[in-house]
């Protein structure tokens, strides 16, 4: 079948209740990788005054969906996942390079680097993933997207749902930043969490149809803003 027509036929089968349990447990900010950590730039653009209340920072976070991840990490998951369970190591590898040497600051190649390192140390509680997947994954500098593709690879989840999971996941860490770097109360989190949650499918099937020569990392004002957050006097959060 040609990959512009390819379907994941995965998404034929409803996902079952242990499949779908699965997926929220990988996607929740409560697993142990410290993306509550962060703010990617965020916490940056508040002190810069661009975001200075509950619609700013909806709207900011909205095109950070659209502009950021789904144009590079989402898709990155999307055909990770599909190396994994292939086993195209090379593939996976090349993805993992690509991610690293796009990141546009030093805080956000650490940031990415870390929790794929504390993601790594989490898959081994998991009995689905091989021993000699680890010892691949040891010769990586592992970046989060990546290992997340791996966690999701042992699933019956179809790419869009992993997709889908990984974005809604992001979005409750960026609201959660959002209500301690604005400040925010927690009604208005949710406000933001459901505009976000809106966007989320549209930014799915936008990372779904990128192919390799589509994938970009380019996000002038986020880079700038984050490269200002590394020296910034005060911080909550480490990006």
């Amino acid at each position: 079948m040609d990959t512009t027509t390819r379907m994941d036929m995965r998404t034929e089968v409803a996902l079952s209740a242990a499949g779908l349990l699965q997926l929220i447990w990988l996607a929740s900010p409560a697993l142990p990788v410290g993306g509550f950590s962060y703010s990617e730039g965020l916490e940056a653009a508040v002190d810069a005054g661009h975001v200075c209340n509950e619609e700013q920072a909806a709207h900011w976070l909205v095109h950070q969906l659209h502009l950021t991840l789904a144009r590079a990490e989402l898709p990155v998951i999307a055909q990770s996942l599909r190396a994994w369970r292939t086993g195209d190591m090379a593939r996976v590898r090349a993805l993992n390079d690509w991610l690293l040497q796009t990141r546009e600051t030093a805080e956000l190649r650490l940031q990415t680097e870390q929790m794929g390192r504390s993601l790594r140390e989490w898959l081994r509680n998991l009995p689905q993933v091989c021993p000699a997947t680890l010892d691949f994954c040891a010769t990586l500098e592992p970046t989060y997207p990546v290992l997340y593709a791996l966690a999701a690879a042992g699933s019956e989840a179809a790419e869009r749902e992993v997709l889908l999971a990984y974005a809604f996941g992001w979005a409750e860490n960026m609201m959660q930043a959002a209500l301690k770097a604005v400040p925010l109360g927690q009604t208005s989190g949710q406000r933001i969490l459901a505009q976000l949650a809106q966007e989320i499918p549209v930014a799915v099937e936008q990372a779904l149809a990128l192919h390799d020569e589509d994938r970009q990392s380019f996000s002038p004002m986020l880079a700038v803003l984050s490269s200002r957050h590394e020296s910034q006097y005060s911080r909550l959060f480490r990006s």
